[in-house]
């Protein structure tokens, strides 16, 4: 019974379909298929839709308003076939996410999708870029537009838009868009149909305005989404690279911050801030070699809203380009820079144990001392120097390519 009731099991990452539609052709072009990194947040910790063979949850968008059709099919039931067991409600699942008014029906998809035509994107243009593509021969033109509220049709197509966070976000939640402190940032692809210019939705940022006392806001990035067909084209850059433009112009801006930055948002950031700090003058190569000082603090927090801690990552980058680090010298001269400052929490730790060895009786500051181990805190520093420089190298290889 066991072993007939585990074949209706199913891998929620792999039987969920998701498909930006620009043409009716693309409906059964499996090619343009992609599924989530995450389903956890509908499906729980293990991922997985229990009662059916041959399960396929059908989400597909079309590519610019992305109105949406949601279907579900199985081959066979375990309801139908078990007294007593009961399949997973997946509709009712799927139907908690996706705000209402969606298609069900091919057909109607399709006219849906003849409707694209009349889709323009939300929001003023606040940058234009291009992007060379092997596959059509020809360079594409992005469009970045800073939206809100008062666009008209913007809090329905925001609803269908952070459907995707689910899939691809580990932590997603949904934001309260009636606060009007968010700032939405939106990327979209130029394209032709028929001789007509479309627009396609490629990914979007969500900021959050904070207030710092007396007269200053910190804008947080909360959301950014880059949709999986245009992943690895460099949009996040220049979305990212956007807003921090679009931010220093206001002089009412203290710095540009994120909330619970990913791995991945961390190294976009890297090169980014590596990228428009490199032209400043205390960024030169012979300040660079001279240390982090001051001056980088306020000209990056100044001319670009940065603040001190990711001006120290960004002079630990540039340093790095910077030192030639075949040179024993040089090399121990960077180390001990970057050294200096992760040894931070390591120093800590030996204050602790001065406050510990006047309180504690001699068994029990025993015990502490061998939970704070002096060699294990040398291995794991420079452990965590060498994945540090690691990373760093990544980002100067891609200044490089910039």
């Amino acid at each position: 019974m066991e072993k007939k009731l585990a074949e209706y099991k199913c891998n929620t990452n792999e039987v969920i379909k998701l498909k930006l539609v620009r043409f009716p052709e693309d409906i059964d072009d499996d090619s343009t298929t992609f599924g989530p990194e995450f389903s956890h947040q509908l499906f729980g910790d293990d991922e997985v839709a229990f009662g059916y063979k041959g399960l396929q949850i059908l989400l597909y968008y079309s590519a610019g308003n992305l109105s949406t059709m949601f279907r579900v099919h199985y081959s066979s039931k375990v309801d139908d076939k078990f007294d007593g067991v009961q399949a997973d409600d997946v509709e009712s699942k799927i139907r908690e996410i996706i705000p209402p008014g969606f298609c069900q029906g091919t057909d109607d998809f399709v006219s849906l999708l003849e409707k694209e035509v009349n889709f323009k994107p939300f929001g003023p243009i606040i940058h234009t870029y291009t992007v060379y593509n092997e596959e059509a021969g020809e360079e594409i033109t992005y469009q970045i537009h800073k939206a809100d509220l008062t666009c008209p049709g913007f809090r329905e197509y925001h609803e269908r838009l952070q459907t995707f966070l689910m899939w691809f976000i580990e932590t997603a939640s949904y934001i309260d868009v009636d606060d009007d402190r968010w700032d939405f940032f939106l990327v979209f692809e130029k394209y032709n149909k028929d001789g007509t210019t479309l627009f396609a939705t490629v990914g979007y940022m969500t900021v959050y305005n904070y207030y710092v006392y007396p007269d200053k806001t910190r804008p947080r990035v909360s959301q950014m989404l880059v949709l999986p067909p245009f992943q690895g084209e460099g949009h996040g850059a220049q979305l990212l690279e956007t807003v921090h433009r679009y931010y220093v112009s206001s002089p009412n801006i203290l710095d540009v911050t994120a909330e619970d930055p990913s791995e991945n948002f961390v190294r976009l950031r890297d090169f980014v801030l590596a990228k428009l700090c490199q032209d400043l003058p205390c960024f030169s190569t012979e300040k660079l070699l001279e240390g982090f000082s001051q001056e980088m603090v306020t000209e990056a927090q100044q001319k670009l809203k940065i603040n001190k801690q990711h001006a120290r990552r960004v002079y630990e980058i540039l340093r790095l380009r910077a030192t030639d680090m075949s040179d024993p010298e040089k090399s121990r001269a960077y180390r001990l820079e970057v050294k200096k400052r992760l040894v931070g929490p390591y120093k800590k730790n030996q204050r602790e144990m001065a406050k510990m060895r006047q309180c504690l009786k001699p068994e029990e500051l025993t015990n502490q001392m061998n939970q704070i181990d002096l060699k294990t805190q040398h291995d794991q520093l420079e452990e965590s120097y060498q994945e540090l420089v690691s990373e760093y190298r990544r980002t100067v290889e891609r200044l490089a390519q910039a």
